[in-house]
């Protein structure tokens, strides 16, 4: 091993190593990984231009030795989109953060109408968890958009497309405005939307970077799951601190009139609906949930629907489905959110899910069919967790996950008009060969992401999360063939099982137009060698590695 500058450490991953979810393990090259500390003890810029410089080095020693290399946050992903065949870059402890003043944005920016307090320029190994703590206790701001939970790291959560349910925000990288890349062992560049200014030439200069305003090129970059270098830093839109009034609405009856109205997503007229089946109910008014109507301090902000193929009827009060709505509300001067590290709400156990999936696996598919229903009616419900009673912010909500253990989870994003049809080809599938899990719809604004995976305007996200077996992989393929019979466009997860994913589905997907713009940024981005180094299997089963076409269309 190559003497290494300060601030740079071997790191020796378990062999094999396992992914966050314990679906999936990886063999590196042994001897080739190695971890990033910040190091000089001088000021935070200084220490921040010193891991610049150190990831230079990295890469030129990649290079050098031929090795295939990667940077990893927190592991989160249930697909191989971070594995490769050589060695990785733990980057957990660099979560170094700086607010801006105004000589560091552009006059674009100041005059836009925004300031400086609604930025924070982050590294890359800050967890999601960790820039709650920093903006919502120290400086009483808001990230816009979240995960279902915090684990990721915020390069990770970019990377990947982590979306969340932000009905009228968009998906966690539709919140980044700038993003710091070191693209080769004597390169590194600053890359924000040409129709979106944000920094000025001091901060360029005091990064010691190269400023590159593009549209395309910041839109290929911000969803490039590792393979643009090495994303050092990220700068994140922010807003005032808020919290997120939830209401959950059990067995609502799966109607025609429903459908019209979340294909629309028409609010006031699933308000009307959801306030009349309570009224209905019977209850007395004090344990009946209404929808409220929004008001300038009540803007509806998430909007989900949870479904239990195996307790489910068309039109039935009993066997309906959930929703769940998040309205957004100003927090109070006087409130101190509780973010806990630990306290992570209802979870399985560590080995149950894998307890269920080899019990699945090895027994014969009569069984299957006769365990199925009751293991995921008993576990259902359980899942869902009660609204919380209190409005909380967006750390204090969506905390760590609560499924552990070997879980098999996949996403899929269709345009909100086509959703109910992949609804039906998934019921109509249940009943042929049963699924191991549930299905939640979260509705998201469409992104603008070359390769983002919530590419419709209006995009719904289908998961579907279930014990990881077999019979759970199988289904998970059966569902999205069907959807290509049925010429049902559909996009998936880049960090969700997708193991389907080949060149000629990537470019129905995506365009060729999208994909050639992509492969074309990140050929101006990153030389030849460079360009090997961040090549991974992951990328070349989805033709990702190719240099574009010629002439570029």
């Amino acid at each position: 091993m190559p003497s290494l500058p300060p601030g740079i450490e071997p790191f020796y991953p378990e062999d094999p190593w396992e992914n966050a979810h314990q679906n999936f393990k990886h063999r590196f090259k042994p001897g080739a990984s190695y971890t990033l500390r910040v190091y000089s003890n001088e000021s935070r810029i200084e220490d921040y231009n010193a891991t610049t410089a150190n990831m230079q080095w990295l890469i030129r020693n990649a290079i050098n030795t031929n090795t295939p290399f990667r940077a990893m946050g927190n592991n989160w992903s249930f697909s191989l989109v971070a594995m490769c065949n050589g060695g990785m870059l733990n980057t957990k402890a660099l979560n170094l953060r700086f607010r801006l003043g105004n000589s560091s944005l552009s006059q674009a920016y100041l005059q836009s109408g925004k300031s400086k307090e609604d930025l924070i320029f982050v590294q890359c190994g800050m967890s999601i968890l960790e820039l709650n703590e920093v903006l919502e206790l120290q400086y009483r701001r808001s990230i816009k958009a979240s995960g279902g939970s915090n684990g990721q790291s915020i390069a990770g959560a970019t990377a990947t497309g982590t979306h969340g349910g932000a009905l009228y925000t968009g998906a966690v990288h539709d919140t980044i405005v700038g993003l710091h890349l070191v693209t080769g062992p004597n390169r590194h560049v600053w890359l924000e939307r040409a129709s979106a200014p944000v920094v000025s030439d001091s901060f360029i200069q005091a990064l010691g970077t190269r400023l590159i305003r593009d549209d395309d090129m910041f839109n290929a970059a911000v969803i490039s799951f590792g393979s643009f270098g090495i994303i050092h830093g990220v700068m994140l839109q922010t807003e005032p601190i808020f919290l997120l009034e939830e209401f959950r609405f059990d067995n609502i009856p799966y109607t025609p009139e429903l459908k019209r109205i979340i294909e629309e997503q028409d609010m006031t007229r699933l308000r009307i609906l959801l306030n009349q089946l309570a009224d209905e109910s019977g209850l007395p008014n004090h344990l009946k949930v209404k929808m409220p109507e929004e008001s300038p301090t009540r803007k509806l902000y998430h909007l989900e629907v949870a479904l239990n193929p195996h307790n489910f009827e068309k039109n039935s009060r009993e066997k309906g489905i959930y929703i769940r709505m998040f309205y957004k509300i100003p927090c109070p001067p006087t409130y101190q959110p509780v973010l806990n590290r630990t306290d992570s709400g209802r979870t399985y156990s560590q080995d149950l899910n894998g307890i269920i999936s080899q019990v699945l696996d090895a027994a014969g598919p009569t069984l299957n069919m006769l365990t199925i229903k009751p293991l995921v009616n008993r576990f259902f419900q359980s899942t869902l967790r009660a609204a919380q009673p209190a409005p909380k912010t967006m750390g204090e909500t969506f905390r760590h996950t609560r499924f552990k253990g070997q879980i098999a989870s996949a996403a899929l994003a269709v345009a909100t008009t086509d959703v109910f049809r992949v609804i039906e080809v998934i019921l109509e599938l249940n009943k042929q060969r049963p699924f191991a899990g549930g299905i939640a719809l979260r509705f998201v604004k469409g992104t603008a992401a070359l390769l983002g995976f919530t590419k419709f305007k209006k995009s719904c996200v289908l998961e579907m999360d279930g014990v990881d077996a077999d019979i759970t992989r199988s289904f998970f393929r059966e569902v999205w063939l069907r959807l290509e019979a049925n010429h049902i466009p559909y996009t998936l997860h880049w960090g969700k099982l997708n193991f389907i994913l080949n060149e000629q589905r990537v470019r129905r997907m995506y365009g060729d137009v999208n994909v050639n713009k992509w492969l074309r940024c990140r050929a101006l981005l990153l030389d030849a060698p460079t360009r090997r180094v961040f090549t991974n299997d992951f990328m070349i089963q989805c033709g990702l590695d190719k240099a574009p076409p010629v002439p570029f269309a």
